[in-house]
């Protein structure tokens, strides 16, 4: 199971703020563009326009859109927005490296695996030198550990191609992880018994995550569209470098608000896993030992279907611990 099918909130079904930002903007950012390019004499492996490009072509042309025009554009908009909402999770797979392997991905992962050894290495403190550990060194040997746990899982294998693909399988890895819990199966039944301060911060960290994501491809996907408009335009060619900083920069937000994303799950699991007890019935563990057991069988109940211990007693009523 994937961690963007099994870490995502009821929120991927739809909302207006979340298919706004989601899905309009990055299509409405792109077809504008776009459309600016055509109106200004853009015509790709075409002559181009006589004098190049006139972007007060396009503007007259704007000025002079009548109703019908602009309701067209809206309704072509919204319909793209629709079409490609469904292919959310998909989209963020890809950009994760997972699934069907792409030339060049066994190098990228490579680099990947590379950066992490050398945080390990830095995350290190000397054993057999004590006048080597000052302050300094132990700090940054401490925040070089953290950039390890928040940015890569611990299994070798799991190490991913992308930036985005690293950070969102140390939250699958990690998440739950102290409890027993294997977050990819329990994140579903978590998420429901979350309070509604705590699931409304998930839902607007995982809208930024998609959002940015969204807005990344959208943007790549339109720096080569208009490199095929602009081919026979000489210097104005230069003009899809603009979509193409927004696509990288979009995508280093993304590797952030997952990374946001990442810490409020592991915050989730910390305040919120006895009320999943609570919810399912169960007697509430007395010890770390014991929570640990009870939830390495409900994890391995729901990822592979082995019987929970039937001498567990079930309990209807009491508080949360």
């Amino acid at each position: 199971m994937s961690l963007t099918t099994a870490l995502k909130p009821p929120a991927e079904l739809g909302g207006g703020r979340r298919f706004f930002l989601v899905g309009y903007l990055p299509a409405f950012a792109s077809l504008v563009f776009l459309l600016l390019l055509v109106w200004a004499g853009a015509r790709g492996w075409a002559a181009p326009a006589a004098g190049g490009l006139h972007f007060s072509r396009a503007w007259t042309t704007i000025a002079e859109m009548r109703i019908g025009e602009v309701l067209l554009v809206i309704l072509s908009v919204t319909l793209t927005a629709v079409l490609l909402q469904p292919l959310q999770l998909a989209l963020v797979r890809v950009m994760e490296g997972t699934g069907q392997a792409w030339p060049g991905s066994r190098m990228a992962t490579n680099r990947q695996r590379r950066r992490r050894q050398r945080l390990m290495d830095a995350a290190r403190l000397p054993q057999n030198d004590p006048s080597a550990l000052t302050p300094e060194r132990v700090q940054r040997a401490g925040e070089a550990g953290r950039w390890v746990r928040q940015n890569f899982a611990l299994p070798d294998h799991v190490i991913r191609p992308t930036a985005l693909g690293n950070v969102l399988a140390a939250m699958e890895d990690g998440a739950g992880r102290a409890y027993g819990l294997d977050a990819t199966v329990a994140w579903p039944r978590l998420y429901p018994v979350l309070g509604a301060d705590v699931r409304a911060l998930v839902d607007e960290r995982r809208d930024g995550l998609d959002s940015a994501a969204r807005m990344s491809a959208v943007m790549m996907v339109t720096a080569v569209t208009s490199a095929v408009l602009l081919a026979r335009t000489s210097w104005w060619l230069a003009l899809a470098l603009i979509p193409l900083g927004l696509s990288l920069l979009a995508y280093r937000g993304a590797v952030h608000a997952a990374l946001a994303y990442g810490e409020l799950v592991h915050v989730a699991f910390d305040l919120h896993r006895f009320a999943l007890i609570k919810a399912l019935c169960l007697e509430p563990p007395t010890s770390q030992a014991a929570e640990r057991t009870l939830n390495s069988e409900l994890s391995d109940f729901w990822r592979q279907g082995l019987p929970i211990d039937p001498a567990r007693d079930y309990t209807h009523g009491g508080s949360t611990p």
